[in-house]
């Protein structure tokens, strides 16, 4: 798969993870409406559905999305919960994020 696509999936995926997760935390800690269970598990399921779109082996799959969900997540800490990530923060995405390049789109034998 084309790195550019396999980010933007990576990247779509992450996002629906990340809002499956986040309604419901909204129902449990903030005493939202219990309808945001019903988009929360459409995003878990769409985000289930997303990982199979990827060609190479579940397990490096998953390992390579796990990078960039990271970087999604501190971004949402940012743009949702209003919380600014500092340098470490943004040292240890860079760190994943390499880790992840590495997994995805290093050349494999055979």
């Amino acid at each position: 798969m084309l790195p550019f696509k396999t980010l933007a999936l990576f990247l779509l995926t992450a996002v629906a993870e990340i809002v499956g997760c986040y309604l419901p935390w909204l129902w449990l800690r903030q005493g939202r409406s219990a309808w945001l269970l019903v988009p929360a598990a459409a995003s878990l399921a769409l985000f289930a559905w997303l990982l199979t779109l990827h060609p190479a082996a579940t397990g490096r799959v998953y390992a390579a999305y796990g990078g960039v969900y990271v970087a999604v997540a501190l971004v949402w800490l940012w743009t949702v919960d209003g919380v600014r990530p500092g340098p470490w923060d943004w040292l240890g995405v860079a760190v994943t994020l390499c880790g992840m390049a590495i997994i995805a789109f290093a050349p494999r034998g055979g």
